[in-house]
């Protein structure tokens, strides 16, 4: 429910967990630097190597995410975990995220995901004018208010939309951020009357959306990132199936089906939207 999805497939390390160990490089070199202030360093080149090894360090990181390689730029991010860099520390809540999503066992998912929300809490309070920080706030927030109950998780649902919006507005260009917040509205709009009436009875005004706003949203993720994510393809399905647009549906659906699968979340996508292909032509026989 609300970004169950986004969340179970968007505290802790594995017991198996060694710590890593760092070479002697940039990487450690950075860490050196921290005990030493930029007035006792007195020299402007030492102030642009750590400047210089920041950036090579999170250039390291965006590779290894681009490569779904989570526990390895998890260990990489690790050692800076206590850090004032926000691009550290929303780095690091992602790729918790992640590694939740691919974590079988419960209570090894559950430390993922409260590790996460404290790291990008913290970066949220150094930092609110940053895109990625709202944007990784409002999923952990989702995420792990759903380990306190139905009600919790309804209680947070316009906090959730609100740190979407201000990523929106700080990047209105991030694709991935509209996909969340057009499945937001997706899953208000179809809210089962249970927990519809929980809303009723934490807000005086429940939140509320719409089929049609979701696809507002699903289709400038589109615009700005065209095919970027195959849950957006089927999302833009399923929304027009809502609409009762089947022929718009039947579109999106098919490019969904034949994305080229990269991730659990592909092959999912993938699955769903043969599915859904096959119940539409079987409503068009009938």
């Amino acid at each position: 429910m609300f970004l169950t999805y986004f969340a179970d497939t968007v505290n802790g390390m594995d017991r198996n967990y060694r710590p890593f160990i760092m070479p002697v490089t940039w990487l450690s070199f950075i860490a050196s630097l921290q005990v030493t202030s930029v007035k006792d360093l007195g020299d402007t080149e030492k102030i642009l190597s750590v400047k210089e090894a920041t950036e090579n360090l999170i250039t390291e990181a965006d590779d290894l995410f681009s490569e779904n390689k989570y526990k390895e730029l998890y260990e990489l991010l690790y050692p800076y975990k206590e850090s004032n860099d926000v691009e550290i520390l929303w780095r690091l809540s992602r790729a918790l995220h992640h590694m939740s999503k691919q974590q079988c066992h419960n209570e090894e998912k559950k430390r993922y995901v409260f590790e996460g929300y404290d790291l990008i809490v913290k970066a949220l309070q150094l930092n609110d004018s940053h895109y990625a920080v709202h944007k990784w706030y409002a999923i952990f927030l989702d995420t792990r208010a759903a380990y306190d109950g139905i009600k919790a998780r309804v209680t947070q649902l316009p906090n959730v939309k609100n740190h979407l919006l201000q990523a929106v507005e700080l990047n209105p260009k991030d694709a991935t951020t509209l996909y969340i917040l057009g499945y937001w509205c997706y899953n208000i709009s179809s809210m089962p009357w249970y927990q519809r009436k929980i809303a009723s009875a934490i807000f005086a005004t429940p939140p509320t959306s719409s089929f049609e706003e979701a696809l507002v949203y699903f289709c400038k993720a589109e615009e700005v990132d065209p095919n970027f994510y195959s849950q957006n393809l089927l999302m833009l399905g399923k929304t027009y199936l809502k609409l009762e647009k089947d022929e718009k549906a039947r579109y999106y659906l098919k490019l969904a089906s034949l994305y080229p699968p990269q991730t659990d979340d592909d092959l999912q996508a993938i699955k769903e939207a043969c599915d859904l292909l096959k119940n539409l032509e079987k409503q068009q026989q009938q």
